[in-house]
């Protein structure tokens, strides 16, 4: 098949299957709005659970054991929860359906242990049983090392060097806290001052996990980036930086290190001064515990209001369960929050099924949206000469906004006011003249308020796309919170082992930033679109894939790009737009659905392949309604299959997890990613259908 033959030669299907097919997606359509709309907060956002893996509530247990309360009420409740997730093999995964992860499962049962269970249980024997098997504590990660030096299972010798005279470095500088990922930067920050200081709770013989260690700490293999091979030539990075961590833990040990005391001071002024506008350091999970600990190091007092903070941060991000008939109560722990992700997306579906900015919910939630547009300078500006705008993924998260929220809140905003209310222009124009005075009260004041809001949005979004423009690297693409963070070396550092070292260009990203754009009139002939159009035609994979950073996996870039190309204006008939669908049409199942396992960052071969879920099957058919028409029978079949397998109460189910934290090493399930994308699909297939 030609390129030009993409959409004439395809088989298509009679008018008649697509007009069967309507009533179900109407009704479909009707019930997940409802569903949405029932469950936005007062205050007009939208925020669903965001569900990580075992870490989150074994990491805070081990954080409560080295403060002394690992039998309290809230770790025995996360440790309740911890055991319902552990596999039948003995150990604990990253992801429903994934296998045994070694660091997730030592923590695990670590922490099983200090709160009380039994290490000749058969819980614990299957799961010690799980570990030996997988090459034992000797394989765990750095992060992981850390939490068995704060417990004093290893010395802190055995953790990569993490020194805080890094903060003196001029941020230009190519090993400076800046040429590092915005996450890792604010990981790194109170580390030093854990590392620096060095505190450790001593544990009784009893708590401790010697049974895990196959060999002792002196002798574990070195730390690597996942996926990272080791290089045998004469100079290499990763040699380079071992002999770099050598040499700092010789001076640490021989006590050479004039400069702590000014690195200890910059890296405290610097991680507080980040607690300011956040819901915490870097408003994610890690990054506030670390500063607990290094706000404990550095002599904080419990009681004091920075501790207080951190605490305070913590607990917001913990989900109570009540106990039932069948389980007891339980605690875990969401790595951070998503109010304004979800948001976003849900006005995109709700105004794709005709909910716009003339519904009173949407306006609340336009109006919350636009309250936290960034006004003040973040980590972002040390590179960046550009206005302050964006948004962040969080409530509070000043230093961070990201170049992802802020363009889907830029086409969620314009998409919800997208077409005026003429008449509400009308009153607000002439609202000094006769004719209008006689009108209520009422709807002179809605139609200030309504042209006064699209106002407001015009102004925040153009604000916003100055930013997005200037935040371009150097490449064509865009990364998530900075620009040209890609300095590829720094990623064999020891401490690089949790696989998010550097920043660098996406194609969903760089894809969804020019469907942005496009819809705020720039064209392909913009210079900047023309670099990121080069740019994601570079990185399309030879089978016609683009790769997925922020969504499992490749059904999340090749949606994200096809609907991207088509945004701007490639022809249907183009190469890439032609290999993007059939890459697509050949992963569809024979349910219907689509479906992609986290596995394919492991095992790339394993792409387009996976279980079936609702917000996959959404993103193909979102990026299959940007080229085909709406009775094409792959399109059909995909629309039959979210019509199908909705709930009666408008919602989907959905167990599996297709949100990216960090490939290989983290991953999400978005608790709203099954309802608000098949309604954005079915809703645009409606539209298409009706056409």
């Amino acid at each position: 098949m030609t390129a030009s033959d993409t959409t004439s030669t395809m088989p298509r299907g009679d008018s008649q299957s697509a007009s069967q097919l309507r009533g179900a997606a109407s009704q479909a359509i009707s019930s997940a709005s409802d569903w949405l709309l029932a469950r936005q907060h007062a205050d007009g956002y939208w925020c669903a659970e965001l569900e990580g893996d075992s870490i989150l509530q074994s990491e805070t247990i081990l954080l409560f054991a080295w403060l002394g309360e690992e039998r309290s009420p809230q770790a025995l409740r996360a440790a309740e929860y911890l055991s319902r997730q552990q596999l039948p093999t003995g150990g604990w995964g990253m992801y429903p359906g994934g296998g045994v992860e070694i660091s997730g499962s030592v923590k695990a049962y670590f922490a099983l242990k200090l709160t009380g269970r039994d290490p000749e249980s058969a819980e614990m024997q299957l799961a010690r049983q799980a570990i030996l098997a997988h090459g034992g504590a000797d394989r765990v990660n750095s992060f992981t090392r850390f939490y068995l030096a704060l417990l004093g299972q290893i010395p802190y010798e055995h953790c990569p060097a993490v020194p805080p005279e890094a903060m003196l470095l001029p941020n230009a500088f190519p090993a400076s806290i800046y040429q590092i990922s915005a996450w890792s930067r604010t990981i790194f920050v109170p580390l030093s001052i854990m590392w620096a200081h060095r505190p450790v709770r001593q544990l009784t013989p009893e708590q401790s996990i010697a049974e895990l260690f196959i060999e002792p700490p002196e002798r574990w293999p070195p730390l690597r980036s996942p996926g990272l091979k080791a290089n045998r030539g004469l100079f290499t990075w990763e040699r380079f930086f071992r002999y770099v961590d050598g040499g700092l833990k010789f001076l640490e040990r021989a006590r050479l290190r004039p400069l702590r005391q000014r690195g200890l001071k910059a890296a405290e002024k610097w991680m507080l001064d980040r607690f300011q506008q956040s819901d915490g350091l870097g408003a994610i999970y890690p990054p506030i515990v670390w500063s607990l600990v290094a706000l404990k190091c550095l002599g904080y007092a419990d009681d004091s209001p920075e501790v207080q903070s951190c605490r305070d941060e913590l607990q917001k991000l913990a989900v109570e369960e009540p106990a039932t008939a069948d389980h007891p109560a339980t605690t875990h722990w969401q790595p951070c929050k998503s109010p304004v992700w979800d948001t976003a997306l849900t006005l995109r579906a709700l105004a794709a099924a005709g909910v716009n900015g003339q519904h009173p919910a949407c306006q609340k939630a336009i109006d919350w949206l636009l309250q936290k547009e960034v006004r003040s300078p973040g980590d972002w500006s040390t590179k960046v000469a550009a206005e302050p705008a964006g948004w962040y993924f969080e409530h509070n998260n000043e230093f961070y906004p990201d170049i992802d929220d802020t363009i889907m809140v830029m086409m969620a905003l314009r998409e919800q006011l997208s077409e005026v209310d003429t008449r509400d222009e009308s009153l607000a124009r002439d609202a000094d003249k006769p004719a209008v005075f006689s009108a209520a009260a009422k709807d002179l004041q809605h139609a200030k308020a309504a042209v006064g809001r699209v106002e407001a949005v015009t102004q925040a979004c153009r604000r916003a796309q100055a930013w997005v423009l200037a935040m371009q690297n150097r490449d064509g693409g865009w990364g998530a919170f900075d620009r040209d963070n890609d300095a590829a070396w720094l990623c064999q550092v020891p401490f690089a082992d949790h696989n998010a070292m550097i920043d660098p260009s996406t194609p969903d990203i760089a894809a969804r930033v020019v469907e942005a754009l496009a819809g705020w009139g720039l064209t392909a002939e913009h210079p900047t679109v023309q670099k990121a159009l080069s740019y994601i035609r570079e990185q399309q994979e030879e089978d016609g894939a683009w790769f997925g950073r922020w969504g499992v996996n490749y059904l999340y870039g090749v949606w994200q790009v096809l609907v991207g190309l088509r945004a701007i204006g490639t022809p249907t008939d183009d190469p890439a737009v032609v290999a993007g669908v059939e890459w697509l049409l050949g992963c569809q199942q024979p349910c219907g659905g689509w479906g992609e396992t986290p596995d394919t960052y492991e095992d790339p071969s394993l792409r387009g392949t996976g279980p079936v879920t609702p917000s996959q099957t959404a993103w193909a058919l979102l990026g299959l309604q940007a080229v085909l028409p709406a009775d094409h029978p792959a399109v059909l079949r995909g629309v039959e299959y979210l019509t199908r397998t909705q709930n009666a109460d408008g919602s989907w189910d959905e167990p599996y997890f297709t949100g990216t934290g960090f490939p290989r090493v983290f991953y999400l399930r978005y608790h709203y990613y099954r309802i608000y994308f098949p309604l954005q699909a079915l809703a645009g297939w409606e539209s298409m259908a009706q056409g």
